[in-house]
């Protein structure tokens, strides 16, 4: 039996999901479901995650959380994006 122009599945779907449009809505989501796992147990002081032109938007209620992560803040998004495997930020936001 001959193959012909046989491609792995992995590359057809990213060519879908290029193609379509839905690459980056689900490198948002991917990034938005690794939050938590990079944050760790400082998560629970953060809300209303949302990302709007490569800036992720992050609610606090803990003031020194805030100050750390700040100082933290170019690490978290290569963190992210390595974590993902795109850069889907390059900016995050603590309100």
């Amino acid at each position: 039996m001959k193959k012909n122009n046989a491609e792995q599945i992995g590359k057809l779907i990213q060519q879908f999901l290029r193609q379509e449009s839905l690459e980056s809505p689900l490198n948002e989501q991917r990034l938005m479901d690794a939050w938590p796992q990079v944050l760790g147990p400082a998560a629970s002081y953060t809300s209303n995650l949302y990302i709007r032109n490569q800036t992720l938007y992050v609610h606090l209620t803990s003031a020194a959380l805030r100050q750390e992560l700040l100082m933290g803040r170019e690490v978290l998004i290569r963190t992210l994006n390595k974590k993902v495997g795109a850069t889907v930020i390059t900016n995050i936001i603590f309100r």
